[in-house]
């Protein structure tokens, strides 16, 4: 590996060292030659998830920053060098990563179109809209994963989708009141209408029963979608199946404080803390069998 290369893979495993997740990423449970590349993955999502988030510009230039991220993506594969631009080292280890382990280029474009999605649409109405965006905000990295581990089959694809769904409304309950200050709510209006809350309920001095009501129904189906993918934990081999045991734990941990706070994420944002991890090891290790 080349100076430039490892300096590069080295830059993004400090990216994923300093922000907060529910879930382990590239940590110490994985082989060390994944590492680098799920760092890379994660860099790249990570940077434009910001771009759709973080700070104050306006949409317009949010939607701008996001395309221009995936023009030098397509460069960066592409013949000739990688841009100098901000976080160059993202596409110089993201040229090595694409072609060495066989990754999909679209996966990495589905996350640039929800992440452009995001700045532009602030409510769902249905689980199926809801969703779709999840098909590509969340699904593309676990599906990046298994194929640097080497893994293609439809089965070990279908139950990781139903794992990063779950991981991502688990983080949109985990949010709720982060989201609703942004301007945006993810819980489907099927939902919390069904239970006769409002969007000004959530502007209330006291969180509402009704919407008690409607994150608990959101947290069950969350649960639903966990236990459809869990054979995912199962069905790789090696250290893999212990991250990956580690970030489904980390998942459902966080919807049992939710459940725990009785489904109330306004009056403290539950997430985990370094409390949680012998809990999560120890389970990790003595995962049991799935039930029939």
């Amino acid at each position: 590996m080349s100076p430039e290369l490892a300096g590069a893979y080295a830059y993004c495993e400090r990216l994923v060292r300093s922000h907060y997740e529910n879930f382990p990423v590239a940590s110490r449970l994985l082989p060390a030659q994944m590492r680098p590349h799920v760092a890379a993955i994660y860099a790249f999502a990570r940077i434009a998830d910001d771009m759709a988030d973080e700070g104050n510009r306006p949409d317009a230039a949010r939607i701008d920053d996001l395309f221009n991220w995936g023009v030098r993506l397509d460069r960066a594969i592409g013949p000739g060098s990688p841009d100098a631009g901000p976080h160059g080292e993202v596409f110089v280890a993201l040229r090595h990563s694409i072609p060495a382990c066989q990754l999909p280029v679209q996966l990495f474009h589905d996350l640039l179109s929800a992440f452009r999605q995001d700045v532009i649409v602030k409510r769902y109405e249905t689980w199926e809209d809801l969703l779709d965006y999840c098909r590509r905000s969340a699904n593309p990295v676990g599906r990046l994963v298994l194929r640097v581990a080497g893994h293609r089959h439809d089965q070990l694809d279908a139950a990781s989708d139903a794992v990063c769904t779950a991981l991502q409304l688990t983080n949109f309950w985990q949010d709720l009141r982060i989201d609703w200050d942004r301007g945006r709510l993810y819980l489907p209006a099927s939902v919390w209408r069904a239970t006769g809350a409002t969007e000004e309920g959530l502007d209330a001095e006291r969180f509402p029963d009704e919407w008690r009501s409607a994150v608990l129904d959101a947290v069950e189906y969350t649960r639903s979608l966990f236990v459809r993918g869990r054979p995912v934990c199962d069905g790789v081999e090696g250290r893999l199946k212990y991250e990956l045991r580690a970030t489904w734990l980390g998942g459902t941990r966080i919807l049992d404080k939710l459940e725990a706070a009785r489904f109330d994420p306004f009056a403290q944002r539950p997430k985990l803390s370094w409390t949680d991890a012998p809990l999560i090891l120890w389970r990790t290790a003595t995962w049991p069998a799935a039930a029939d």
